[in-house]
């Protein structure tokens, strides 16, 4: 860790002793509740200013609130890879809270993606019969809303992150919104581009049952189509020999659309795929802009044959989670809710938004993360 990040660390652990010292003395003799204190984030180019002062908002509102004890709960689908910014970011945010909670994983139950949902609605009753006032949760399918709906008739708020139930009675969803990330990564891809006409290939989702897939394909294709680009889209191949149809059919445009094929535009994990289809058509020349942060993306940033990426705000996305929850048993829904309308794209959702990281830019995004304790 840098020196940033230690100053970071250390600024968190006092804050943690904080929160230790406001609930009580060693013979139970109660102490006032000492306010809210956020440890201060590092400053650089790839801190999320209005989030920071949307949640510095939030936090004076409680103090003047009262600051009383609070469990909850935070269930995730994985702890680590993706979620490994997430978890850090919830845990930190519970820390400075001094609330009690837990992030955990899933269960462990069901081989396929109803079961595991099934096994989520089942945590989430067994976290409200725990004593959970607040619970936030990355849901696995449609088949959570009963759990979600069970949890908030006994009083308790969900917040839903990451992937939402949309259908279900959560009082927010805290996030990426598919669209408007779809929008920005083909404003990114625009500004690369020579001036139409020319093909542009998507590395993304034409599955109507995949709508945050959809979302996000169909947003960077309307900004693309609207310059005047013929927009031909490659579906992702998920099976273990995704990676080599993939390279295969991309490369298959690249060397036979009419009009040529002039940028590539990825929209998930595996968008390093692009760049690897412009290997093998021997057509590293063309701009190639990708989504998320995988190592080999990295890799081929740092070549400069990915001119650019965007990444989540995972850790955001965590940490905002449990002050919401907090907010909600403090000041109540409407006056959480208002306070966060600057984020908020309607009554229901909050949009982290992303990091734009340019391929000269990748050891300051690290600098980035490090300095805030997180992998990814």
């Amino acid at each position: 860790m840098n020196r940033i990040g230690r100053r970071w660390a250390a600024a968190f652990g006092l804050s943690l002793m904080a929160a230790a010292c406001g609930s009580g003395d060693a013979t139970g003799e109660a102490k006032q509740a000492s306010p809210i204190k956020r440890a201060p984030t590092p400053r650089s180019e790839f801190t999320a200013k209005e989030i920071e002062a949307t949640l510095d908002a939030l936090v004076t509102e409680i103090n003047e609130g009262g600051i009383e004890p609070m469990q909850m709960a935070i269930l995730l689908k994985e702890l680590g890879g993706f979620f490994t910014p997430i978890t850090t970011g919830a845990n930190r945010a519970m820390g400075e809270l001094g609330v009690t909670g837990n992030v955990v994983g899933p269960s462990g139950q069901g081989s396929d993606q109803q079961q595991r949902a099934e096994a989520q609605g089942e945590q989430i009753g067994q976290a409200v019969a725990d004593g959970a006032e607040g619970i936030g949760v990355s849901p696995f399918g449609d088949a959570i809303a009963a759990g979600i709906e069970e949890a908030v008739a006994g009083g308790v708020p969900v917040v839903t992150l990451d992937t939402d139930a949309q259908d279900s009675k959560r009082s927010l969803y805290v996030g990426t919104i598919s669209e408007s990330a779809g929008v920005t990564a083909g404003e990114t891809l625009l500004a690369l581009l020579p001036p139409a006409p020319g093909t542009v290939v998507i590395h993304g989702a034409d599955d109507p049952s995949w709508v945050d897939g959809m979302n996000r394909m169909q947003g960077a294709r309307g900004v693309l189509e609207k310059a005047g680009y013929t927009v031909v889209v490659r579906r992702i191949t998920w099976s273990p020999l995704g990676e080599v149809d993939d390279v295969e059919a991309m490369k298959a445009h690249i060397e036979t659309a009419d009009p040529p094929v002039v940028g590539l535009l990825g929209l998930h994990n595996v968008s390093y795929r692009c760049a690897m289809a412009t290997e093998a058509a021997g057509a590293t020349e063309l701009p190639v802009v990708a989504f998320d942060f995988e190592p080999k993306t990295v890799e081929y940033m740092r070549q400069r044959l990915i001119r650019a990426t965007h990444t989540q705000r995972q850790y955001y996305a965590g940490y905002l989670v449990p002050y919401i929850l907090y907010g909600i048993k403090i000041i109540g829904p409407d006056a959480t809710k208002e306070i966060l309308a600057p984020r908020m794209v309607d009554e229901r959702r909050l949009n982290v938004g992303l990091d734009v990281v340019a391929w000269d830019k990748v050891d300051e995004y690290n600098a980035f993360l490090d300095s805030i304790g997180v992998t990814q």
